[in-house]
């Protein structure tokens, strides 16, 4: 299996890492202008480097494209000579419509949309897919090894529902990271440290989210088994209903939807 990427940055490395762990004949082309970027991939997992798309990425059986959405007509344009063998092209671009790559690619057909996440990093991603239809079963299978290399996978039928997954999982991280900084910060205003408050706030959302991983429950009714009325549980979370914290919520993620729909629409200009 040969597998091609242009682009070198944190998540193309995550995944190179990732499938390195879970062995295989894989062989893996990097295309970066970075020359440090290269280096250190080639030094670190023996992948195979250039600085511009050449033939090793026309003998490719997959080609994922992992560049920021702002670079992906120019780089569709120059990948689309070497197109001819077929191969599976995977983009992990927020934004970038199937139709438009498909159309900068010269109306190619075989095209995969990925959102992962950036516990990827460590083996603990999940990401979102949707095949085009010029999609082989086969090619389906690969994109799902790939991604799955570093975490879970989540396959869609409808590439518009892309842009509720990079709400949810795609800039969850960020959402998870901001109510830490809330958790730490109130732990230090009434006396803990911040490397306590840090400790606690970790050890506590860890906690709970295998413990819904691993329950057959509901998330409501793990709220509810905690949250004993007129207890301190109950204080707080009335303390959050009172201030809208679960509308904010959902307004945010429906603005990150909105913004990947803007996105969707501003690189796809012709």
């Amino acid at each position: 299996m040969k597998i091609a990427f242009i682009g070198g940055g944190n998540m193309a490395t995550a995944l190179i890492a990732g499938m390195g762990k879970e062995g295989g004949d894989t062989q893996v082309h990097v295309v970066d202008p970075n020359p440090e970027a290269l280096e250190r991939l080639a030094a670190q997992y023996g992948a195979s480097t250039s600085g511009s798309i050449d033939a090793a990425v026309a003998d490719a059986d997959a080609i994922v494209l992992a560049v920021k959405p702002q670079q992906m007509r120019d780089v569709a344009g120059a990948l689309a000579p070497h197109l001819g063998s077929g191969p599976l092209v995977l983009s992990i671009a927020a934004g970038i419509r199937g139709a438009d790559l498909s159309r900068w690619l010269g109306d190619y057909g075989a095209i995969v949309r990925a959102m992962p996440n950036t516990p990827a990093l460590i083996g603990m991603g999940v990401t979102g897919l949707v095949a085009l239809a010029g999609v082989s079963d086969a090619q389906r299978t690969l994109a799902d090894g790939v991604l799955r290399a570093v975490g879970q996978t989540v396959w869609l039928d409808d590439e518009a529902l892309i842009d509720p997954v990079t709400a949810v999982s795609g800039s969850g991280p960020a959402y998870v990271f901001y109510f830490l900084e809330a958790m730490e910060a109130a732990a230090v205003e009434m006396g803990l440290s911040a490397e306590q408050g840090k400790q606690l706030a970790l050890a506590t959302f860890a906690g709970a989210t295998q413990l819904a991983a691993q329950s057959d429950e509901s998330l409501e009714v793990l709220r509810q088994r905690v949250t004993s009325k007129g207890g301190t549980t109950h204080a707080a979370i009335s303390s959050m209903e009172a201030a809208g914290v679960k509308a904010a919520i959902g307004n945010a993620m429906k603005a990150a939807a909105a913004r990947g729909r803007e996105l969707g629409d501003e690189f796809g200009k012709n």
